[in-house]
């Protein structure tokens, strides 16, 4: 080997220093964005990557892989998408969307000190939970009402605060398992109760929870199967038949609602939903039902009914550990003054208005965005409008199914073609069905964005 070779050689393995590389123009931009030491690490790695190559000490070739390497840390990997699966209170998708009252609250609440537990008018020490009890009371009828961070929190900490130790009386049609493995019968462990099942998977009858009630009995508790249906020959007990049984018994009646929800969807064509109104109307001692599912608010359990039960939850150790932060708080209060005036819920809240949406307005909306849509697909696969029918919920009302309408393409490849729209500056998310990849536009509200970005598909 020749000088100058054993010399080039030398080089190639002896890189510049880390702290030289560092002030390389190349890298500054990258270094304003995600800081020194981000970019520190990446050189690191650049150099153990690249070690006794001529690229090694490229500071282009350099900048370029760096910025690859951060690119994951210098965004947000929480990003916004389109939902257009056909699914609206889609879990893996965040669910319900905020009215724009609910965000404007949670954003004062972040950017500022707020009253979460300070009362003004004493100038001393108040309870988070006042700032939506009174609310949850107004609308469901309830003596009394707190908060949890979600509806499994909601069921886990009555079960405990009432029954823990003791037996809770459950059908076996209504032993349910949701979405994440939560499974009643395991809350009710890690609760402290003992499950005792009565009836059969299609039929319960009220004489089956009557025989069951024992000396080590607490509670009955009721479970709205809100992710299934059986159907057929089947017969399940009312909450109007199970009070008076389990009220002369000395029980209490625990009715989780799942979803829930505080108005009669059937307002605007929806299928009906057990409403915390109804349940607390028929004697319920305590109803539990999520904040952001058919609500339409931010993640929360809530849990209203009478006044002894409520406040021996309240009390309960376990309720420090599950209560709401300022944020939500502030988003459930203004979520709920909303259905102070119901008339105008399908203007000002996302989940009404796009649970409401007419199929007609939906195929006028599929019409105009036709010509670009096909556009951008190409010609490889062939685009159509189709006819389809979505679900309110993964875990809410999934059976019963909405009419609209999607932009579909059918054709060979579509796991590449749904691929290509994930990967969109605003990712769309659609489903395949049937031999189609099916973008179902019930839920898409900013049509000028989406259409915008399609002439950036890259099939």
């Amino acid at each position: 080997m020749s000088r100058a070779d054993r010399s080039q050689s030398a080089q190639f393995s002896r890189p510049p220093s880390i702290d030289r590389m560092a002030q390389w123009p190349d890298l500054a931009p990258l270094i304003g964005r995600v800081g020194r030491p981000l970019v520190i690490e990446a050189l690191r790695a650049w150099v153990d990557a690249r070690r006794g190559t001529p690229e090694v000490s490229d500071p282009a070739a350099c900048a370029t892989w760096c910025e690859h390497r951060l690119a994951p840390l210098a965004s947000s990997s929480l990003r916004r998408v389109f939902n257009l699966t056909g699914t609206v209170l889609h879990t893996n998708l965040g669910r319900a969307l905020l009215a724009e009252e609910a965000i404007e609250a949670a954003v004062m609440a972040m950017r500022s000190p707020a009253t979460l537990e300070y009362d003004l008018e004493g100038g001393a020490r108040g309870e988070r939970d006042d700032h939506v009890a009174p609310w949850l009371c107004r609308l469901t009828g309830a003596e009394a009402a707190t908060t949890v961070n979600n509806n499994a929190g909601a069921v886990l900490l009555a079960l405990s605060a009432l029954a823990a130790g003791r037996e809770v009386i459950v059908s076996r049609g209504e032993l349910i398992e949701i979405g994440g493995a939560f499974r009643i019968p395991d809350i009710m462990a890690r609760a402290g109760c003992r499950l005792v099942e009565v009836g059969t998977t299609n039929r319960t009858h009220l004489k089956d929870y009557a025989a069951a009630i024992g000396p080590d009995t607490a509670a009955i508790m009721k479970v709205h199967p809100s992710n299934y249906a059986v159907q057929g020959f089947t017969r399940t007990v009312s909450a109007a038949e199970l009070v008076p049984l389990a009220h002369e018994n000395g029980l209490s009646v625990i009715e989780d609602l799942g979803s829930g929800t505080l108005v009669d969807l059937e307002t605007w064509g929806l299928p009906h939903e057990p409403t915390a109104r109804e349940a607390i109307g028929a004697g319920i001692d305590v109803v539990t039902f999520s904040g952001d599912k058919l609500l339409g608010g931010p993640q929360a359990g809530l849990l209203v009914g009478k006044a002894a039960f409520i406040e021996r939850i309240a009390r309960n150790p376990m309720k420090r550990a599950l209560r709401l932060d300022k944020v939500r708080l502030a988003a459930l209060e203004a979520t709920l003054r909303l259905y102070a005036d119901p008339g105008k819920l399908v203007k000002r809240l996302p989940t009404i208005r796009t649970l409401a949406r007419a199929p007609t307005e939906i195929r006028e909306q599929a019409e105009r965005l036709m010509p670009a849509f096909a556009q951008a697909v190409g010609s490889e696969w062939q685009p159509r409008i189709e006819a389809v029918r979505g679900q309110i919920g993964s875990g809410a009302l999934p059976v019963d199914l909405l009419p609209s309408f999607a932009l579909a393409v059918t054709g060979k490849g579509l796991d590449r073609l749904a691929a290509a729209f994930r990967s969109l500056p605003i990712p769309v998310i659609g489903r395949i069905q049937d031999g189609a990849l099916l973008f179902d536009l019930r839920m898409l509200d900013d049509e000028a964005t989406f259409a915008a970005q399609l002439p950036e598909l890259a099939p």
